[in-house]
């Protein structure tokens, strides 16, 4: 889907009542994020209001194929259309990254999840929004939940953890049926108590936040190779020379006459 289609989508009263539930299931996860910097990759722009006013800078990162929208509506814009596996921002300037309509619609995966993992710094935390397999919002393509990917749990976990992420927390929303009605968008906060009561595996999306590792590398220890060491050796002192000595019996020579 292009950035046109999910900015229709989010302005249909349908997207309206998406954009509150998923809102509220996030901000009951995420608090205590003033002076911090927020990143939003794929199309999260619906979902950072939360955090400009609390945060030090909130901007938004949309992939090159998807299109790029302005955001936020009044003043200047804080979007960029970037290469969500190359990402202009140096390592670890990132404490919180929200990735929505990013990971089941990306071509390059694990470059992305590893790109997250460089921007982020060290114990930074990143909150993914991805369709639930089992849910019914992906089966449907009337909502930008049903292209792309969707993911299991399991399936999330496992990729997290390849990606050097560890899963802190998860929860699930959109329990009420995609469908554009009157009577189920009014009626959408009741469908969510009571899906998370009765049916929770099979909502519409899974949230999950996940916590940058950083592990230690030891590096192997060197075999210490002793040197040598040096002994003084005494130089070799020639043995003395053998002179000829002369016999004890032997007479003085008498000068000639």
């Amino acid at each position: 889907m292009d950035v046109v289609d999910l900015r229709e989508f989010y302005a249909s009263p349908l997207g309206a009542a998406t954009r509150r539930l998923i809102t509220h299931r996030i901000r009951s996860r995420v608090r205590g994020m003033s002076g911090a910097v927020v990143l939003g990759l794929g199309y999260a722009t619906p979902y950072l209001d939360v955090w400009r006013e609390e945060a030090d800078r909130v901007i938004g990162f949309m992939p090159a194929r998807q299109g790029v929208a302005h955001w936020p509506p009044n003043g200047l814009s804080a979007t960029a259309l970037v290469d969500e596996a190359e990402m202009p921002l140096p390592d670890g300037s990132v404490d919180l990254v929200l990735v929505a309509h990013g990971l089941e619609l990306t071509e390059h995966l694990q470059d992305t999840l590893r790109e997250i993992w460089r921007v982020l710094s060290p114990g930074g935390r990143a909150i993914f929004i991805v369709p639930n397999r089992a849910g019914m919002w992906a089966r449907t393509d009337n909502t930008p939940f049903g292209h792309g990917r969707p993911f299991s749990r399991s399936q999330l976990t496992e990729l997290l953890r390849d990606a050097m992420f560890s899963p802190s927390g998860w929860a699930n929303a959109l329990f009420v049926p995609p469908m554009a009605r009157g009577f189920l968008i009014r009626s959408a906060p009741a469908w969510e108590r009571l899906g998370l009561w009765l049916w929770p595996a099979f909502s519409g999306v899974i949230i999950v936040e996940a916590v940058k590792q950083v592990y230690a590398v030891r590096k192997p220890k060197r075999s210490r190779q002793l040197m040598p060491r040096f002994k003084p050796v005494p130089a070799a002192v020639p043995a003395p020379s053998h002179r000829a000595s002369l016999p004890q019996n032997s007479k003085q020579s008498r000068p000639l006459a």
